[in-house]
């Protein structure tokens, strides 16, 4: 993981709840992509169910195909691999919605279609026993139509 999108004061270990059972959060991402030649615009929306507040976390966004070289990204943004973005999604109480981001991203080339795949990259310390609602995999079509997740 980057140190840029893991706060010192968040590296912490499992944080525990006063009454010592182990914290548990459970996010989720919903959003749209589109694809047009080789831009791809990603919104997304983090979610927090809960029971336990995360103070941040992190989304890996992975392309199918070789993103470009330089990259113009938002500042809760790191390129982080060939074809890899992550993002912080900032604080996200228990039982809330988050902020939507919303990121372009070029690829190298133009391509007929990309698979993009959003996961949780770090939970910022509780157990997730529900990982399934934070992987997200979606086929983009260079149509200009937008793909719901």
């Amino acid at each position: 993981m980057h140190p840029a999108l893991v706060p010192a004061a968040l590296a912490l270990a499992l944080v525990s709840p006063a009454d010592g059972t182990a914290a548990e959060a459970d996010l989720a991402y919903h959003g749209s992509v589109t694809m047009s030649g080789a831009r791809v615009t990603v919104t997304y929306t983090p979610q927090n169910h809960g029971p336990t507040d995360v103070p941040d976390a992190t989304v890996r966004l992975t392309a199918s195909a070789p993103l470009a070289d330089a990259q113009t990204l938002p500042d809760a943004c790191l390129r982080t691999g060939p074809r890899t973005v992550t993002c912080r999604t900032g604080a996200l109480p228990a039982a809330s919605v988050g902020d939507p981001l919303t990121l372009g991203i070029r690829l190298a080339a133009a391509t007929t279609e990309v698979t993009l795949r959003l996961a949780t990259a770090w939970g910022g310390g509780p157990a997730d026993h529900n990982p399934e609602n934070d992987r997200r995999q979606v086929l983009v079509l260079d149509t200009g139509d937008t793909y719901y997740f």
